[in-house]
C-alpha cells in the first residue's frame, strides 16, 4: 500500500476540507512543522484562543492551540486507525531542543499525555540527540516521525532507534525530498547535468535502504514534495516516488492536482543505477555529504526561525 498524508494543518481546514480527504480515501494521515502552524495560527479562526490564552506565555499558548489541533484531526483520522489504515497525525517538538535529548524525550512525553491519543507521532530530527530520543521513546511504545532526514546515513541510525521499540509501534523516516533540485539545479545546469533528479534518485535510494531492513512497522516518507519550478507539473515527485510501503506528504496545491487521478507506481530505480548517476557529481564539484550536511542546517535553521517568529508574533 501507498498511503497519502496530507502536510498541512489549520483548524477551519481540519473541520471542511480534511474530513472531506479522508472520506474520500485519498488522504489516511497528517503532518505538521513549525513553520505549518507558524502560518496556520495568523488566520482569523485562531482569535478566540488567543483572547482566552493570553495571560500565558507564548510558549503555553501554542502548545495548546496546537495540542488542540492535533486532537481533531486524530480523532477525524480514528476509524482509519481503527482499521490499520495508518491514520496518523504528527506533531514536532520544539525546534530548538535539536541538540538536547533529555529535553526532546520530555518534551514528547508531556505532549503525548496531553494529546492523550494513541494514532499521534511524534516528530524528532534525525541527529545524534535525536537518535538517542527516538530511541528512548521507541522503548515506551510511542510512534515516532523521524524528519529531517536528507542522507542513507540518517535513515538508517534512525530506523535502527525506532526498532529497539516493540514491533506494535509505527516509525516513518522523514526523507525530504526538493530541497535537494532547488539547491543543485543551477550547479547541475552549468555541468550538462540532469535537472531534478537527485531529490527523488536519493529518495528512492534511501527508501530501497529501509525495504531491505525488512522491518513491517518502519517505513519510507516521502517529504518536501511541493515543487517550487514552474516548469514541472505540480504532481512531479509524486509521479518518481509513488512507491509500495511507503508514505507520501502532500501540500494541499499537489493533493488538488492529484485528488481525480489514477495514480500509478512509479519506476522502481535500482540503487546501483541511483549510484551511476551520483558518481557524475563528483567530477562536477558536487559532494553530497556537504550537500546533506548543508540542507540538514538549512532545515533545522528554518524550523527554529518559523518556531521563533511564531512565539514573536503571539508575544504581540
Amino acid at each position: 500500500m501507498t498511503s497519502i498524508w496530507v502536510d498541512y494543518l489549520d483548524r477551519e481546514f481540519l473541520d471542511t476540507t480534511f474530513k472531506n480527504l479522508v472520506k474520500s480515501g485519498l488522504v489516511n494521515g497528517l503532518t505538521s512543522n513549525p513553520a505549518i502552524f507558524a502560518n496556520a495560527l495568523k488566520k482569523e479562526i485562531y482569535k478566540e484562543d488567543f483572547e482566552k490564552l493570553k495571560n500565558k506565555n507564548p510558549k503555553d499558548i501554542y502548545e495548546e492551540i496546537a495540542i488542540k489541533d492535533i486532537q481533531k484531526a486524530c480523532d477525524i483520522l480514528a476509524p482509519i486507525y481503527e482499521r490499520g489504515e495508518d491514520g496518523y497525525a504528527s506533531i514536532e517538538v520544539d525546534p530548538r531542543l535539536i541538540n538536547d535529548a533529555k529535553g526532546t524525550i520530555d518534551e514528547a512525553l508531556r505532549l503525548i499525555d496531553k494529546i492523550e491519543r494513541e494514532n499521534v507521532m511524534i516528530k524528532i530530527p534525525a541527529n545524534e540527540a535525536g537518535y538517542k530520543a527516538m530511541e528512548e521513546l521507541a522503548k515506551r511504545g510511542i510512534n515516532i516521525n523521524a524528519t529531517l532526514v536528507f542522507s542513507p546515513n540518517q535513515a538508517m541510525r534512525a530506523l535502527e532507534a525506532i526498532n529497539k521499540g516493540p514491533k506494535s509501534i509505527d516509525g516513518v523516516i522523514s526523507i525530504f525530498v526538493s530541497r535537494f533540485d532547488r539547491k543543485l539545479n543551477p550547479l547541475l545546469a552549468m555541468q550538462n547535468l540532469a535537472k531534478d533528479r537527485i531529490g527523488f534518485f536519493n529518495a528512492i535510494k534511501i527508501y530501497n535502504q529501509i525495504e531491505e531492513q525488512n522491518i513491517p512497522n518502519i517505513r519510507a516518507l516521502f517529504a518536501s514534495t511541493g515543487v517550487k519550478q514552474e516548469y514541472l507539473p505540480k504532481d512531479y515527485y509524486v509521479q518518481n516516488l509513488y512507491l509500495p510501503n511507503s508514505v507520501l506528504t502532500l501540500p494541499l496545491d499537489v493533493i488538488e492536482e492529484i485528488k481525480d487521478k489514477e495514480l500509478e507506481e512509479s519506476f522502481h530505480f535500482q540503487t546501483k543505477h541511483i549510484d551511476a548517476f551520483f558518481s557524475f557529481l563528483t567530477p562536477a564539484g558536487i559532494s553530497m555529504q556537504k550537500i546533506y550536511q548543508e540542507l540538514f542546517d538549512e532545515g533545522v535553521k528554518a524550523f527554529e526561525d518559523s518556531f521563533e517568529n511564531m512565539l514573536n508574533s503571539i508575544k504581540g
